[in-house]
């Protein structure tokens, strides 16, 4: 075997495949987009051209991975196969969210790699605490997700104006079939090579492991299908209420997202018309949406799961804050008969759960040794897969998101690191995952995957069946339920497989280069822009609260040269200079906030926070936004306008929100406003105002306790006097606030 020679790779541990070099090699001379099957060793064309830039260029290599289980993969694989002259402690860095923003800044002056999630490095240069000057290699595995709002657009733009001697490297098994969004990855990761290789190419072929596809077919019992039948029934019922009101419909059993989204456009067109029957259209287009969902649960995966959908939507039918649409479906009597049967289901009954066991058992008694990965589409599936196969005493474990649903607690990052490392130890034979289970996963010797249902997403496909067959013959089993939407999504993913390879083969070749003809880089025109920029604007100081960095206005900001602080606002998302506070909603959010939320109490908060306070409703037209008279927004709006003394601006989007920013910021420096006093506006319509001021001034408080303190004790005085045992009779102040009341009542001015 011959192995990668190479000052800066570990001898004699990567093996020299011919398609790698070759690909690695192109890659050195332009932001290159590759794109090979999983399995074949995208990491190792990573190493050869960081290894490479390194020994020529110097600087930094930055590699992104959407999850902290892949950076911890990337961070153990770099460690093992690169050499970097120096302490190797120093030299690489791990950076998530559960790294300090500190030690971040610490470990990115001293490290040469840095391997991350995209979101932190994109709040990192948003917050000014380094940049990507020095940086001589991006590499952005899984590379299809550069699209739309991904921190990977904004990262790749910002690196393409800022470095030095910028150089990309993007990788994916699977961008799409769709020549849109291919194009738009190649465009927003500035690619200007594309490397493809098929398992079919002569330099491929002899590292390709086979891999047998199997199809299990099952029935819908009888509970199923009568639940479908009358699911079926309530979406008929809809269908014909939109179609009586002029809407176009079709019947339900071809109520794809597709036409569902072609009925929303026109319930859209209707209500920005101001026509009353688009809001009666857009309830009941919501109801479809729901009921659509139970269809899907009932023919995909069974019993249990549609029972605990069924009882949700009752749930939220009977909540005060319900919506009109779960509450219509709720008191629908063909609805509460079929809950009312769903009573009766005490075991699970799809066949798909039956069968799996014994499926399971039959291929670990012929090897052992074998890992399988199950793949399933819903966490309650997934609970209830893992449940069922230990119950047979096989050894399971899941594998889900991080984030909480209802009751059932996700796995941390940590944990799920930790799970991936006992299954690759052979601490239990079965991982049941979700779509988080999919992507870039290095789990050795996993031999078996079974899709609990087919997916229509041909990426999600490709990335699922490349958990197997990568060190020998991989198998993968399909369950599919006749004559139901399983059977449409396996046609479906097929045929977007196909026409995926078939638009890798067109992208190698003509349609390359098309799309590098309209994707011109000029650094010198780039660095010339931004040197303008600079010199128009010297950057004003804008604190942005946390969790607002998910708007891209905190993007457009930094990229304008904005100073910015990141830090958790009481009130308000952002500050600018000492005066103003800002309260982003964007149309939608702010006619929401109005039903569902006390925004008016929130708004009324920051008003007395500061002497300017400032509301942006940034995107469309808030009238069109839900069905409320117009004169209802009216009065809100004079209430927050009038009554507050709250200024109010409409943007369009979040550019022009940023732009808006950045003009009260200039007028901020530029006219030297200094801070006055404690910020609180000196006039109160009553001396009660006033108590309630002072009050609301104590950290962590504001106008809801102020009020509860001042009903309690009668006075200023009493409230300050007060004991902390006294305080803690207040309801709402817990031990801390009576703490910061107490103390500060009584602590000598320095």
């Amino acid at each position: 075997m011959e192995y990668i020679s190479h000052p800066f790779v570990v001898p004699k541990t990567l093996e020299k495949r011919t398609y790698q070099f070759s690909i690695s090699m192109n890659a050195l001379e332009g932001n290159t987009l590759v794109v090979i099957p999983t399995g074949l060793g995208k990491t190792a064309i990573a190493l050869i051209v960081a290894a490479s830039r390194l020994y020529q260029n110097g600087g930094k290599i930055l590699m992104m991975a959407p999850t902290k289980p892949l950076v911890e993969q990337h961070l153990r694989y770099f460690k093992s196969q690169l050499v970097i002259p120096g302490d190797d402690d120093t030299k690489f860095a791990m950076f998530t969210g559960e790294t300090s923003p500190e030690k971040r800044t610490k470990d990115w002056m001293a490290a040469s790699m840095i391997l991350a999630t995209p979101q932190v490095i994109k709040n990192d240069l948003i917050a000014g605490r380094y940049d990507l000057t020095d940086v001589s290699l991006l590499i952005v595995d899984e590379g299809h997700r550069a699209v739309g709002n991904y921190a990977y657009v904004f990262l790749s733009e910002r690196y393409m104006q800022t470095a030095q001697d910028p150089l990309i490297l993007a990788m994916t098994a699977s961008p799409g079939g769709n020549k849109e969004k291919i194009s738009d990855i190649v465009e927003n990761l500035h690619i200007k090579k594309v490397e493809t290789r098929t398992e079919d190419d002569p330099d491929v072929k002899p590292y390709v492991h086979e891999k047998e596809v199997e199809i299990i077919r099952v029935n819908l019992p009888p509970e199923l299908k009568s639940a479908l039948d009358d699911l079926k029934a309530l979406v008929s019922d809809r269908l014909s209420h939109l179609k009586q009101a002029g809407f176009p419909v079709t019947n339900e059993s071809s109520l794809s997202m597709k036409v569902l989204q072609e009925i929303s456009a026109v319930i859209q067109q209707r209500i920005a018309e101001r026509d009353a029957s688009g809001f009666a259209a857009a309830s009941i287009h919501a109801e479809l949406m729901k009921l659509r969902h139970a269809i899907s649960l009932a023919e995909s995966q069974g019993c249990m799961v549609l029972k605990t959908y069924l009882n949700k939507l009752l749930a939220e039918g009977n909540a005060p804050d319900g919506t009109k649409a779960s509450k219509r479906i709720a008191c629908d009597p063909r609805f509460m008969r079929l809950l009312n049967r769903s009573i009766e289901w005490k075991e699970e009954c799809h066949p798909k759960l039956l069968i799996l066991p014994e499926l399971v058992r039959s291929i670990l008694e012929q090897s052992p040794d074998t890992r399988i990965i199950i793949f399933a589409t819903y966490r309650d599936t997934v609970r209830m897969v893992v449940d069922t196969l230990q119950a047979t005493e096989i050894s399971a474990e899941r594998f889900v998101g991080k984030a909480n649903r209802d009751q059932e607690k996700g796995l941390s990052q940590k944990n799920q690191i930790a799970t991936i490392a006992r299954f690759r130890e052979g601490e239990f034979s079965v991982l049941v995952a979700t779509s988080v289970g999919e992507e870039g996963l290095d789990i050795p010797s996993t031999d078996v995957v079974i899709f609990y249902e087919p997916v229509p997403s041909e990426i999600r496909s490709i990335q699922r069946k490349g958990r197997t067959g990568r060190h020998g013959t991989g198998r993968i089993i399909v369950l599919v339920t006749r004559k139901t939407a399983d059977e449409t999504f396996q046609i479906v993913s097929r045929r977007r497989e196909k026409a995926m390879a078939s638009g890798m083969k067109n992208l190698a070749g003509n349609e390359k280069k098309l799309i590098q003809t309209a994707l011109p880089i000029d650094r010198e025109e780039l660095r010339r822009g931004k040197e303008v920029q600079e010199e128009f604007f010297t950057g004003p100081k804008i604190i942005i609260d946390d969790r607002e960095l998910v708007s891209k206005v905190a993007e457009h900001l930094s990229s304008a040269g904005a100073i910015i602080h990141i830090k958790r606002l009481l009130q308000g998302d952002y500050k600018i200079g000492d005066r103003i506070l800002v309260e982003r909603k964007t149309s939608r959010d702010f006619v929401d906030s109005l039903i569902d939320r006390d925004l008016l109490d929130q708004l009324r908060e920051m008003a007395r926070a500061c002497p300017k306070p400032v509301l942006v409703i940034e995107g469309g037209d808030i009238y069109a936004q839900r069905d409320i008279h117009p004169n209802a927004i009216r009065g809100a709006l004079a209430a927050i306008s009038v009554s507050m003394g709250i200024a109010i601006f409409h943007t369009r989007d979040a550019g022009d929100t940023a732009d808006l920013f950045l003009v009260l910021a200039r007028r901020e420096e530029e006219n030297g406003y200094k801070e006055r006093g404690s910020g609180q506006k000196e006039a109160y319509e009553s001396l009660a105002t006033a108590q309630e001021a002072i009050i609301s001034a104590f950290p962590d408080l504001g106008p809801k306790y102020a009020r509860a303190l001042l009903t309690t004790f009668g006075s200023l005085k009493a409230i300050l006097d007060a004991e902390k045992e006294d305080l803690l009779q207040v309801p709402g102040i817990g031990a801390k606030k009576a703490e910061i009341i107490y103390e500060l009542s009584r602590r000598p001015y320095p």
